[in-house]
């Protein structure tokens, strides 16, 4: 078979998206966006490889025709010596890597499972490809199905991919710019993505509160008792699911969640009021596991739909568990004369630069403990 057969002349006019072959198995693919990659391929057995071998006239390590050419030489010369070439680390082989590397430093297990199921289940058109080969248009390709329907998601997917090509390039398996970085390019060949309108979750005036109380203690459900404890604690609801016997204090009125279940990723200790630890020995009279609030499975947690159901039910309209925490801080800041700083803490949200957080070490237990008794109170129906 000849060789030979491109030039440097002729491959700088070539537009029309295709392939165009060199000889003897390299061959040079011209994309629709006009990007042009070297790859060489083979057959053994039946069976066809190809062997990506960089971009033409991109990135910071272009490859010429004439490197192309060597490169192509010596694949046939390991071929003539029986060598198996083939076996080259996948987008999938790294991205498991880049999993295992990071699994100590997931904030909990909810951020786990968002890199997990990103990378795994919208990433599939990259997984079978070796790392070296992938090009901007692959990512594109990836996550065109995905930008618009979903585009925060999308993002997080193009940012994680992006991570798993700089472990790939920390390792020495890949080379040049990182074909994922928005900025590198593929911001001009994406939607621009739409400025989110991230609102707020919608809370209920904190003013129709206690009549909201009055209907959930009516109702005898689990569900109805770990939204009341989730509204007296202001914490978020998967706090409260994943609550166990061991974090909850009776003699000291305190509940404990360890950092990784929280999304600050630092222990929070929260006062439990009487009305609080009411509902806790009432749980723990039934309890049958570690699980605070069980739900209808042995071993599984209520559910956040469930609770959903019962705040509805209470007569909350379309307000979320989540709005439960806007309503107790609307009532702090506009009810109560209870410091800003408190109300924050009691919400576990970091306040102040990073000068005042290192001299701050104090998370205001007892003036939380102030203020959650207020808010109990408030909370209380009127009889």
């Amino acid at each position: 078979m000849a060789r030979n057969k491109l030039s440097e002349t002729r491959i700088r006019t070539l537009s029309k998206p295709g392939i165009y072959s060199d000889g003897d198995g390299l061959f040079l693919r011209v994309r629709a966006g006009g990007s042009k990659q070297w790859f060489f391929i083979y057959k053994r057995s039946g069976q066809r490889t190809e062997i990506g071998l960089g971009g033409y006239g991109q990135g910071t390590a272009p490859v010429s025709l004439a490197l192309a050419r060597e490169k192509a030489e010596g694949i046939r010369e390991r071929l003539a010596r029986g060598e198996d070439i083939a076996k080259r680390k996948t987008f999938s082989d790294v991205m498991e890597d880049v999993l295992a590397v990071k699994e100590g430093s997931f904030r909990n297990d909810k951020h786990r499972a968002q890199w997990i199921m990103t990378l795994r289940q919208y990433t599939k058109h990259l997984h079978k490809m070796p790392i070296a080969d992938i090009t901007r248009d692959d990512v594109v390709d990836t996550l065109k199905p995905i930008w618009t329907k979903v585009p925060e998601t999308a993002d997080r997917t193009r940012m994680r991919i992006a991570a798993v090509i700089d472990h790939a390039k920390a390792r020495g398996l890949y080379t040049g710019d990182n074909p994922a970085d928005w900025r590198g390019g593929l911001k001009e060949l994406l939607p621009a993505r739409r400025k989110l309108s991230r609102g707020h979750h919608a809370a209920l005036d904190y003013r129709e509160l206690p009549a909201v109380i009055a209907k959930l203690r009516e109702a005898s459900g689990v569900s109805a008792r770990a939204v009341e404890f989730t509204c007296l604690t202001a914490a978020r609801s998967g706090e409260t699911r994943g609550a166990v016997w061991t974090e909850i204090n009776f003699d000291d009125s305190l509940w404990v969640v360890p950092a990784e279940r929280m999304k600050s990723g630092r222990e929070h200790r929260v006062p439990l009021t009487e009305r609080a630890i009411e509902i806790l020995e009432a749980r723990k009279q039934v309890a049958t596991g570690d699980l605070v609030f069980e739900g209808g499975k042995e071993g599984s947690a209520i559910s956040d739909t469930a609770m959903v159901k019962a705040l509805r039910a209470a007569g909350a309209g379309g307000a979320t568990l989540h709005g439960l925490r806007s309503s107790f801080r609307d009532w702090a800041g506009d009810a109560t004369h209870h410091p800003r700083d408190v109300a924050e803490a009691a919400l576990a949200h970091i306040v102040g630069n990073a000068v005042e957080q290192a001299y701050r070490r104090s998370d205001a237990l007892e003036k939380r403990r102030a203020l959650m008794e207020d808010w109990a109170a408030f909370c209380s129906p009127v009889k």
